[in-house]
C-alpha cells in the first residue's frame, strides 16, 4: 500500500491510513440501506466517538446505511437506549459498553435479530454481540520512537481516561517505542477518570510537565492544550490534531473505524453471525490505523528508523508488544 499525504496548515503530514470506504461501495449500491444506531457515551466531538461518528456518517452519505444516533449517553440510560433503538428497528447498534458490560450483554440476548458491535473490554458473546478494541497502539509505538529521541529531560508524560485494557495497551506502546530508541527515558501516566473532560486533561498535562515531562502523549482531548500553554510538543491519538495545534502536535496515532463497520455490514448482508471480535480489521497491517507526523520535526535520522519499523509492522516482520497492564 503506497503512502499518501494529508494536508494541514503546517504543511504535509505523512500518513498511510486507509479507511476502507472503497471496499464497501459494491455493498452500498446493491443493498437496501441498513438501519444503524450509534450510541455515544460522550459528545461526538470527543476523539473516540468522532471516529465512529465520521465513519457512520460517511457510510450514510454513500447510501450504505440509514444512521441515527444519541450522544452523551451514560450510566443506566445506556442500556435503555440500546433497547429503544433495537425496538425501533435498528439492525446494527454501534457503541461502547465499558461501564455496562454485563447489562449490555443481557440487552443483546433479548434482541437476537439485532446486531450489536461494541467497544468492549470483554470478548464477543452469542451470535449477535460483537466487540472491537481501539488498537491504534502500532501508531503509538512509532510516535513513541520519535518522542524518545526528541525529549531533552528524558521524561515523557501521558494523559489517559482510565486504566482499561485498551487504553493501557496504547499508553504502554507509546512508552515502549520511546524506550526502544532511548533506554534512559522514563514515562509518567495520569488517568483523569472520565472519557471526556478537556479541562481536567489539560490540568493533568500541566502537572506532568511540572513533574519534568517535556513531551506529552494525549490519549485524551485537552492534553495538547497543556503542551501548547507550556510551549512543548505533544502527540495526539485517534484523530489528526495537528491542524488544530499546528505548532504543538507533531504526530498522531491514528485509528479508523470504517474497516470494522464494513466487516460488520458484510456479515449482516451475508446472514453471518456478528458475535465475533472485529478488532483486527482496524490494525495497521489491515490499513485501519497508522501514524501521521510532520516531517522534519523529530529529525531525519529517527524518522527514517521509525519508517523502517512502520514498514515492518505493515509487512508482519515486526509485531509491537502488547501490554494490557496498568502503566506504572
Amino acid at each position: 500500500m503506497s503512502d499518501r499525504f494529508l494536508l494541514s496548515r503546517r504543511g504535509l503530514i505523512k500518513s498511510g491510513l486507509v479507511l476502507g470506504a472503497a471496499s464497501l461501495a459494491p455493498f452500498a449500491r446493491a443493498q437496501t440501506p441498513v438501519k444503524v444506531a450509534g450510541i455515544h457515551g460522550s459528545p461526538v466531538e470527543n476523539a473516540w466517538n468522532s471516529v465512529l461518528h465520521k465513519a457512520l456518517q460517511e457510510a450514510a452519505a454513500e447510501g450504505a446505511i440509514e444512521y441515527v444516533f444519541s450522544e452523551g449517553v451514560a450510566g443506566p440510560d445506556y442500556t435503555r437506549a440500546m433497547r429503544e433503538y433495537a425496538e425501533g428497528g435498528a439492525k446494527l447498534i454501534i457503541g461502547e459498553t465499558f461501564p455496562v458490560e454485563k447489562q449490555a450483554r443481557e440487552v443483546a440476548a433479548d434482541y437476537p435479530d439485532t446486531a450489536f458491535v461494541m467497544g468492549s473490554s470483554g470478548g464477543p458473546e452469542g451470535a449477535n454481540f460483537g466487540t472491537f478494541g481501539t488498537w491504534n497502539y502500532d501508531g503509538a509505538y512509532l510516535a513513541g520512537m520519535l518522542a524518545g529521541k526528541m525529549t531533552k529531560s528524558n521524561v515523557l508524560g501521558s494523559v489517559g481516561a482510565m486504566p482499561i485494557p485498551e487504553i493501557n495497551l496504547l499508553i504502554n506502546a507509546f512508552a515502549a517505542g520511546a524506550k526502544a530508541v532511548n533506554p534512559d527515558v522514563t514515562h509518567k501516566t495520569t488517568f483523569i477518570g472520565t472519557f471526556f473532560d478537556p479541562p481536567k486533561a489539560r490540568e493533568a498535562g500541566l502537572a506532568l510537565i511540572d513533574a519534568g515531562a517535556d513531551l506529552l502523549f494525549g490519549e485524551r482531548i485537552g492534553t495538547a492544550d497543556a503542551a501548547k500553554e507550556r510551549g512543548i510538543k505533544s502527540v495526539g491519538s485517534l484523530i489528526d490534531y495537528t491542524p488544530m495545534y499546528p505548532d504543538t502536535v507533531f504526530a498522531n496515532a491514528l485509528w479508523g473505524f470504517r474497516p470494522i463497520l464494513n466487516a460488520a455490514l458484510a456479515d449482516i448482508a451475508a446472514g453471518t453471525p456478528t458475535g465475533k471480535d472485529y478488532t483486527a480489521y482496524a490494525l495497521m497491517k489491515e490499513g485501519g490505523s497508522d501514524i501521521s507526523y510532520v516531517p522534519g520535526v523529530a529529525g531525519p535520522e529517527i524518522e527514517a528508523e521509525m519508517e523502517k519499523v512502520r514498514a515492518d509492522i505493515k509487512s508482519g516482520a515486526f509485531t509491537v508488544p502488547q501490554d494490557f497492564n496498568e502503566p506504572a
